[in-house]
């Protein structure tokens, strides 16, 4: 039954028991022919029985945003898989998703449920680990990573899973959040990461996570214009030279976090009459947490639903919580970490909060529920042995 006419799209929900970000690397771990046909019907065939899998994240490719781009990059473009793509997290994140992937755990569970969360009544900034927007602090004392998001990373694995990531990220919170004690192998230019996978797949490592942030910055910095399509036949390029370093019977696996949507210059600022309700917000500019005053939550949603109904999906927190938006179960202490209301938008819009000034020099963003943002490619690839 076809849509009435400005009303807004359905929201593209997490997958939370087929193919998503969260249910990979479970499904990587046991890739036995049998499993692969009957219970992960959304894996790539030629990841069954696989020797070795690299398994590569580039953060920011969204499906949409490659399937309209074939030329760019012709190896992912005739990958098998590449036309069935999995969904990502709620919040649709870095933050979130990246701890998802590694956790085998949905954001319910493990509690990273955003980019900037409230903490005993502050707000963490995730990525950078720091609390406070003037003067930011660092937060790893006050929040330590690994009781903040106690699950380990690439769990079942049997032994430690080797991470390929950029030498800068050793050592920060989120990296011990989201990876806790797997062994970085760093790299400082592009061209090493590809060798540090070769060199691991050539020591016997079953499995390989390699990370790359390129396609997510340029599209934050300049939107999906010619230095986006630069980046991505860059990004393509990597692919194939990942994949002239897979011996017979390897594979690797291609997915992202996230993808993209170019908001631009179209913020929205909160008017005095919502934020006379609010003590104050968090998350990001497409996943924004209104955190209401005493005894305002239900006003603050319906005085939102009325002002920014027809350019965004308004969900008071106990009716994500109820319809199992962000997976699992929440316990209290997730709660607390949760505004009462959540501005997520359909239309290529930001809501901007003024104590985030970083954010406002974003051309492209990600967080919220559409397709652009929701949908990431998952496709399987051999080297020149084959697999």
């Amino acid at each position: 039954m076809a849509e009435a006419a400005g009303s807004p799209p359905p929201p593209v929900l997490p997958d939370i028991d087929g193919g998503c970000i969260a249910n990979l690397v479970p499904a990587l771990l046991r890739r036995d022919d049998r499993y692969v046909a009957e219970t992960t019907p959304w894996l790539p065939e030629l990841v069954a029985g696989a020797r070795q899998v690299v398994l590569l994240v580039l953060d920011g490719l969204g499906w949409e945003q490659l399937r309209s781009r074939p030329t760019l990059a012709p190896i992912l473009s005739a990958a098998p898989g590449v036309e069935h793509p999995i969904t990502s997290v709620a919040p649709s994140t870095t933050a979130a998703a990246l701890t998802s992937i590694t956790t085998g755990r949905f954001p319910g569970e493990h509690g990273i449920l955003g980019y900037r969360l409230r903490v005993e009544g502050e707000i963490l900034n995730v990525l950078r680990w720091t609390t406070g927007s003037a003067r930011p602090r660092d937060a790893r004392r006050t929040a330590p990573a690994r009781a903040f998001q106690p699950f380990p990373s690439f769990p079942g694995s049997g032994r430690p899973v080797p991470v390929v990531s950029k030498s800068e990220f050793g050592g920060t919170g989120f990296t011990a959040a989201h990876l806790g004690n797997a062994p970085l192998h760093g790299y400082r230019v592009l061209s090493s990461l590809p060798v540090e996978v070769g060199r691991l797949l050539r020591a016997g490592e079953p499995l390989v996570y390699a990370y790359y942030d390129g396609i997510d910055r340029v599209a934050h910095g300049s939107g999906l214009g010619d230095l986006y399509e630069a980046e991505l036949r860059a990004a393509d390029r990597l692919v194939g030279d990942v994949m002239a370093e897979l011996p017979a019977g390897a594979v690797l696996v291609v997915t992202a976090d996230h993808g993209e949507i170019d908001v631009g210059n179209r913020m929205e600022l909160l008017g005095a009459d919502l934020m006379s309700m609010v003590e104050f917000l968090s998350g990001e500019g497409r996943f924004r947490w209104l955190h209401a005053k005493e005894g305002r939550a239900v006003d603050l949603a319906e005085a939102a639903t009325e002002r920014y109904g027809a350019t965004t999906w308004v969900y008071p927190r106990d009716r994500m919580i109820d319809e199992g938006l962000f997976g699992g179960r929440l316990s209290d202490g997730l709660i607390s970490r949760l505004g009462h209301v959540a501005l997520l938008p359909h239309a290529p819009i930001a809501f901007i909060d003024p104590a985030d000034t970083g954010e406002s020099r974003l051309q492209c963003r990600h967080g919220s529920l559409t397709a652009a943002e929701m949908l990431v490619p998952l496709v399987a690839l051999s080297g020149t042995g084959g697999a």
